[in-house]
Parts: structure tokens; sequence; C-alpha cells
């Protein structure tokens, strides 16, 4: 089996990126883009979603930790559209609850062409470790719309906000792991319409 697999570069003047992304991979990850918390996410993004990610980011975090966070999200989802191809042969649709301790979510995804997010994470503090609580929903805001998928995370309920959001991470990985499964004919197009462009 041909192995579904991206390579993407892309510098601005505030972020130079490089992804290798195969979804078809064992979770191994490599991830540094110099913001330890959103190292940490999307390690759990690969892990769990049984992808192999390297991803380097070298961006203007004496600006705000911003760019880095939405050029990585942006670049990893234009790596996810390219790896997965013409969107034949697979289930298109998934969902998944994840728990960690006292919270839980939900991720319900499909692979549509259709750019789409719902996320709803009820993060609390400011920040977390290095990276700020608004830029953790904007990251799979922006790598839904990027991979072009429909996305909705919700946690449902939790009191820590590390948990939360790595409940929130860990249960998209799961529901895109469940999405991207080959079901069916090679050829086949899950969709009545005959086409997911």
């Amino acid at each position: 089996m041909e192995k579904r697999e991206a390579q993407v570069a892309r510098e601005t003047g505030e972020t130079k990126i490089e992804v290798r992304l195969s979804l078809d991979g064992t979770g191994v990850s490599d991830v540094k883009t110099g913001i330890g918390f959103l190292d940490h996410m999307l390690s759990a993004l690969a892990k769990h979603g049984r992808f192999d990610l390297y991803l380097r980011c070298a961006g203007d975090l004496h600006v705000d930790d911003h760019h880095t966070s939405e050029d990585c999200a942006i670049v990893l989802g234009q790596a996810f559209r390219q790896a997965i191809g013409e969107r034949k042969g697979i289930k298109r649709y998934g969902s998944a609850y994840a728990p960690l301790d006292e919270s839980l979510a939900r991720a319900v995804v499909d692979i549509s062409s259709r750019p789409f997010a719902v996320i709803d994470l009820k993060l609390k503090r400011e920040k977390i470790g290095e990276l700020s609580c608004e830029m953790i929903p904007h990251v799979l805001h922006s790598f839904a719309t990027s991979a072009n998928l429909t996305l909705h995370v919700e946690v449902l309920y939790g009191a820590n906000d590390h948990h939360k959001a790595e409940s929130a991470f860990k249960a998209t990985a799961l529901a895109l792991r469940e999405a991207v499964t080959k079901d069916g004919p090679a050829d086949a197009v899950p969709s009545t319409k005959g086409v997911l462009e």
C-alpha cells in the first residue's frame, strides 16, 4: 500500500516552518516549535493519531506566540490535506472521546473538503506554559481550515486547563485516525456527490 505522506515548507516574515507527515505511521514525532506546550499538544496529536510527524519552526517569539502557533497549524493542515490526497477509499467521518483524569473531551471530524471548525475548550487560565490559552482553540481551528475538513471539539467538563487542552487534542487525534482509515474500495468516494473536492 502506498504511504500517504507529505512534506511542506513555508517561510514568511514571521515564521519559517518545515513539516513532514505520514498518515500511515506509528505515532513517532519530533516537534520543535519553540513553545513547549504546543510541542506537547502536537506530539499528542501525532501519537494518538498514529501519524509520524516531523515539525520545525523558527518564529518571532520575541513578539508573542501567535504567529508561531497559527502558522504551525496552517502548515500541518496543508501537509494533512496533501497526504490524504483525493479522499478516496477512506471512512471520511470519525468521532472520539478522550478523558484525562477529571476532564473529558469529544471530537467529531468530517474529511469533507468543507473547512469549518467549532471549538469549545472551556479554558480559564491565561497561559499554559508559554502558550496563550486563546491560541489553543485557534490552533485547532487553523488546522481544520487549512486541512479542508470539518472539526467539532468540545471539552464536556474538567477543572484543570492542561488536562482539558490535552484531552481535546487526544480526542481530535483519535477522530482523525478513524476518519482516515481505509474503508472499502480504493477508488470509492465516500459521498453521494461522487467527489470530495
